[in-house]
């Protein structure tokens, strides 16, 4: 049996589980980069029974899949992976595992991320590398407005956090009452007013067909100049060229973002160069003990499966 790894982007994965109950059934081959590519995908994939994989990082689409004879396990990090076609792998008969999961390093990054961009850090710490000292003017938090789009297991805490800062914090989702608003301490407003009045918005979404493009250039016009937007949930949730066009005509302060249309940020993207953008790889969920649960979760689903199937043959 072979057993593949992707998208180890750091090279951790075999050392933060044990992965002894695997290597008794199979060969283990690591791959440290990422590929995009249908076919590069598929003659990466062919020869493997099982494969274990990051999140969404790798799409396994029908397409792909249909072109794998030789799998028979997708061993998937988190309790679900919009990236893989569920539908054609119980088709194929390719088995679909999940693992554990905890949101807490995504909320405490979401708040890493609006602190760094109230204060302008990554910019005052690009300025002190190359020799500079003060350059810009921050903001405080206390007596600002939050706005939270999506108040699910993320969002009522990134709202909670908000509440300590002494923020007004204010929400809007498609489904979202006045209650369960209430009850994490938020006032449900409609979108218009989220976007009109928020010093901060934070996006807190699954992306679906009713997410796709929901924040766009009607809700950057909306914003404060002074305002900011961050997003840890998912780029295709916002009109990535909107908000481009937004901070490039300074219409609102700035933007963090920790993900993209595409994954990883082509080269040339340009998040990469506007100075009012905190752009960071999609590290929301990547700490060392989230990874230890992916992985040894992964590890364990995969040996059972591997044992059960080398009892059958």
């Amino acid at each position: 049996m072979n057993v593949a790894i992707l998208d180890d982007y750091q090279n951790v994965a075999l050392r933060l589980a044990d992965w002894s109950g695997v290597r008794r059934h199979a060969e283990i081959t690591v791959f440290n980069d990422h590929v995009a590519d249908t076919s590069a995908v598929v003659e990466r994939l062919r020869p493997f029974d099982a494969v274990c994989v990051m999140r969404e990082r790798t799409p396994l689409s029908r397409e792909i899949l249909q072109q794998l004879p030789n799998l028979k396990l997708i061993a998937s990090t988190g309790p679900r992976n919009a990236s893989i076609e569920t539908q054609t792998a119980a088709d194929l008969g390719i088995a679909v595992t999940a693992t554990g999961y905890d949101s807490t390093p995504t909320i405490e990054f979401t708040w890493s991320l609006i602190l760094a961009s109230m204060r302008c850090i990554d910019r005052e710490a690009a300025s002190l590398r190359v020799g500079g000292w003060q350059r810009d003017l921050g903001s405080n938090l206390r007596g600002k407005s939050l706005g939270v789009v999506g108040l699910g297991n993320i969002g009522r805490e990134v709202a909670r956090i908000g509440l300590a800062f002494g923020m007004k914090v204010i929400a809007w989702s498609q489904n979202l009452t006045e209650a369960k608003a209430s009850a994490t301490g938020a006032t449900l407003v409609d979108k218009q007013t989220l976007f009109r009045e928020a010093d901060v918005v934070t996006v807190h979404l699954v992306l679906s067909g009713r997410t796709r493009g929901l924040i766009g250039a009607p809700e950057f016009a909306l914003m404060k100049p002074n305002a900011r937007f961050v997003n840890t949930s998912r780029g295709p949730i916002v009109d990535e060229a909107a908000l481009i066009e937004a901070l490039q005509a300074r219409r609102i302060a700035g933007a963090a973002v920790d993900v993209f249309d595409v994954e990883p940020l082509p080269p040339d993207h340009p998040f990469r160069k506007l100075d009012n953008v905190l752009a960071t790889p999609h590290i929301g969920y990547v700490t060392e003990d989230l990874y230890r649960t992916f992985y040894t979760d992964a590890a364990v689903n995969i040996a059972t499966w591997l044992e059960a199937n080398s009892a059958v043959s």
